[in-house]
């Protein structure tokens, strides 16, 4: 969510009707769904989903509403500019329709990878991937099959290399750049982001992680699980922070699993989980479902 001013996004002709969906946080008092929906009257909206929230904790309050007008843009940040102004609210506002532009990184584990280049061409997910980057080869010829462009940017634990880290998170900083990237998305990316780039990527990266098993750190963690007789399995997708798998969490899932099964049939079951889960995360992302609320997420699923 923009913290500073309204997000921009295309102006739709004036007189059709279209679809926004607006989003904010504030000090929590009476009033603030009264001053919101009062502005967006004034503009003519019919609002088709609104969901709030005030936290007892921080006493901060949050919410999303979806909504269709024929005024222009113009008209919507000046109706809710006076209560931005009023609440000291930050404050959204998106084109509904508009496809977030992500760029997907990844290794050699194609599944996530998989499951979001065919949701995309299925257009079950509101994202579009103008590329997919990964430090090895293996996952090209997936991209080529979706056609989408595969970008290799190889990583050297050599930092005197021209492959070293340093400049593989340049060139990466580039390419956001030149595909107007809005959504960084870790399916499987092995490697460990700098603190400095964690820090460009805040709010819009997001990461899968096997963190429903975190006693088996390292590699084979199903394989680890297994051993132990573990009686679920799941996984975590989360917005990266310097804090390694420990940002906000966006969505979990976990499935359930017995002696019976094979350490192969962990290794499956858990690729299925971490695809499903990323793919929810990526939805409630691209949706502006999710709002940060200091180490934790408010999500309007």
């Amino acid at each position: 969510m923009d913290t500073a001013a309204l997000s921009p996004s295309p102006s739709p002709a004036s007189g059709a009707e279209h679809a926004h969906v607006l989003t904010l946080a504030c000090t929590n008092r009476k009033g603030i769904v009264h001053a919101v929906t009062g502005a967006l009257l004034g503009v003519e909206a019919d609002i088709t989903e609104s969901q709030q929230y005030g936290s007892p904790d921080t006493g901060d309050f949050f919410m999303r509403v979806e909504f269709v007008t024929p005024a222009v843009r113009e008209d919507i940040e000046q109706a809710l500019a006076p209560v931005r102004e009023e609440f000291g609210m930050r404050m959204g506002l998106w084109d509904a329709a508009h496809r977030m532009r992500t760029l997907v990184m990844c290794s050699k584990d194609g599944h996530t990878l998989n499951d979001l280049l065919f949701q995309q061409r299925a257009g079950t997910l509101p994202i579009e991937i103008p590329a997919v980057v990964s430090n090895h080869l293996d996952l090209q010829p997936l991209a080529s099959f979706y056609g989408v462009p595969f970008i290799h940017v190889p990583v050297s634990k050599d930092p005197s290399s021209r492959d070293s880290k340093e400049a593989a998170e340049d060139r990466l900083r580039d390419l956001i750049a030149q595909f107007d990237i809005e959504l960084v998305v870790l399916a499987r990316y092995m490697q460990i982001l700098s603190d400095e780039l964690c820090r460009d990527l805040a709010g819009m990266a997001i990461n899968i992680h096997h963190s429903f098993l975190p006693s088996f750190k390292g590699a084979r963690p199903y394989h680890q699980a297994h051993e132990r007789g573990v009686k679920l399995i799941g996984a975590t997708a989360h917005y990266v922070t310097a804090d390694l798998d420990e940002g906000p969490i966006i969505a979990q899932s976990v499935q359930p699993v017995t002696h019976a099964q094979t350490a192969a049939d962990f290794v499956a079951r858990g690729r299925d989980v971490e695809g499903s889960t990323l793919a929810q995360a990526v939805r409630w992302h691209a949706q502006h479902r999710v709002l940060t609320d200091g180490r934790r997420t408010v999500v309007f699923s």
